[in-house]
């Protein structure tokens, strides 16, 4: 044992099991909704007399405000008190989602998606606070095992029960659906939810010495972070840097950005803890945690996409490509909870990483025959690996860390999965339209008559459509063939590109310190 005391856990005297299943209902409403409504856009447009390019910033708005609200959440946490904030987070999601399914028109519901962003954002740092305070080092990854559980399946079932819901219903239920979910979330943590009297004691101490608010730290998170994602979100409709919306925005979050760090690095009392990147151990997590999520939430979004551009698939059987693997990650998080702790933290990361890579190296050696088993094949090896490499990320965080600083630490790690998530799908979204206009140009290049290969495919188009010739209707349909091609390459170079980079980051694990893990508990 490390000397480790429960005088910080939210259970109080009570089994700290229950605070994992408390907290799961609102981690899973709040995950769920991140990618749920990505499968309605059509149907939220439609039914609200919206352009899709105008509904897609019921994705934008909620992006913003959760970017912006994850890192100051760790702050606001200690200053209104962690299960108060917690409470009042839950309260927000769950009101802004009535409104956002009763809601008259499309900007009603943006404003709302804010709201519902703002709430969501405070949620899961709380959440993790809880786990490590509540949880002694040797079962804490038992218990973030059981918490990843509606972590990293969230995103996966959104987009499947999105379509189900949409198609079957209505796309008001995607977001009324949280409503009584999010009641008996208040319900529960009212009744079982401990705020521990060290915790009050040290939010009386922080308030007697006058409370600072870091006004300047928040504007810089708000250009910086919110503009970072404003950025990725809307930059491959924009056009990226051709459009002086998107270069302005962006030299706004370089320097917001830069000037955010050097301001909060000076503070005594900085609504952002960036101090806590000067622990090594905690440094490197927040990379294994970012490349985390762009894989996760990359291949999430890549994979359906593929499916429905390329192979016409619908929402639905596109969602249920990633099913399987849904069941492998339930399957595997027992499996890692009790290993971490007791096997060395880096001889879990690393062969996770590892089988992150055979998944995307998988993927790169599809071609336009890909069937539905194969896509589930990929996502079913990237998704055993996935609780290999949340769950002892997570408790390897805290390794080396004060006991009052798990909210801000929590707050950061988030903030890093999030961050790259919207980085993968952002950088995906870029190299795709890139790569697949180069693979288009090259294909294009050797369409003319004095190339074999051209004639052969006019003649068996001419074939399979009697009386045609090298008619207009032939053209076409090669040409609507080689775009199908130039398309799949696009999707294989960027899974390529992915498989480069986590095995770029693969290395880095050597360093992570060993141990007891006493962190939060030292």
């Amino acid at each position: 044992m490390s000397g480790w005391s429960n005088e910080r856990s939210a259970a109080g005297d009570r089994n700290p099991w229950l605070i994992v299943g408390v907290i799961s209902l609102a981690t899973f409403m709040e995950v769920l909704d991140t990618s749920i409504a990505n499968v309605s856009l059509d149907h939220i447009a439609g039914g609200l007399a919206a352009s899709r390019d105008e509904a897609t910033w019921v994705l934008t708005s909620y992006l913003v405000s959760n970017a912006i609200v994850i890192p100051i959440s760790g702050w606001l946490s200690d200053v209104i008190g962690r299960k108060r904030y917690y409470m009042i987070s839950v309260a927000l999601f769950t009101l802004s989602s009535l409104m956002c399914g009763f809601a008259p028109n499309l900007t009603f519901l943006i404003i709302a998606r804010v709201l519902q962003g703002i709430g969501g954002g405070g949620l899961a740092p709380s959440e993790q606070s809880f786990l490590a305070d509540s949880f002694p080092p040797e079962k804490r990854g038992a218990a973030f095992a059981a918490y990843g559980v509606v972590v990293v399946v969230g995103p996966v079932l959104g987009p499947t029960l999105g379509g189900i819901i949409t198609d079957n219903i209505s796309w008001h239920w995607i977001f009324l659906i949280n409503v009584p979910i999010g009641i008996l979330s208040l319900l529960l943590v009212n009744t079982l939810v401990v705020e521990p009297e060290i915790l009050q004691k040290e939010r009386r101490q922080r308030l007697k010495r006058g409370l600072r608010v870091d006004y300047i730290g928040f504007a810089l998170v708000v250009l910086g972070l919110g503009g970072l994602e404003l950025i990725l979100d809307r930059g491959e409709r924009e056009m990226w840097l051709e459009s002086t919306f998107i270069l302005g925005l962006a030299v706004t979050v370089v320097v917001s950005l830069g000037f955010l760090v050097w301001w909060e690095l000076a503070r005594k009392d900085p609504i952002v803890n960036l101090k806590l990147l000067a622990n090594r151990n905690f440094a490197i997590t927040l990379l294994f945690m970012t490349t985390t999520g762009a894989v996760l939430f990359g291949t999430t979004t890549l994979i359906p996409q593929m499916l429905q551009e390329v192979f016409n698939y619908d929402a639905t059987t596109a969602g249920l490509a990633l099913t399987v693997g849904g069941i492998a990650t339930l399957v595997a998080m027992p499996v890692v909870g009790a290993l971490t702790g007791k096997v060395d933290t880096r001889f879990l990361l690393m062969p996770a990483l590892l089988l992150q890579a055979a998944s995307l190296w998988y993927m790169s050696g599809w071609n336009s025959e890909l069937t539905f088993h194969q896509a589930s094949t990929a996502r079913l090896i990237s998704a055993v690996g996935l609780p290999f490499l949340f769950v002892p990320i997570n408790t390897a965080a805290y390794v080396g860390l004060k006991p009052d600083q798990t909210s801000d630490a929590s707050a950061l790690l988030n903030v890093a999965r999030n961050l790259g998530g919207s980085v993968g799908i952002g950088v995906a979204q870029a190299l795709l339209i890139a790569r697949g206009q180069y693979h288009q140009d090259r294909i294009v290049e050797g369409l003319n008559p004095l190339n074999p290969s051209y004639v052969e495919g006019v003649n068996q188009l001419s074939r399979s459509m009697p009386g045609t010739g090298e008619s207009t209707a032939t053209l076409s349909a090669l040409m609507q063939q080689v775009r199908e091609q130039a398309q799949v390459l696009s999707y294989i170079d960027v899974f390529h590109g992915f498989m480069i980079f986590v095995l770029l980051v693969t290395p880095l694990a050597i360093f992570l310190r060993q141990g007891k893990a006493k962190g939060a508990a030292a």
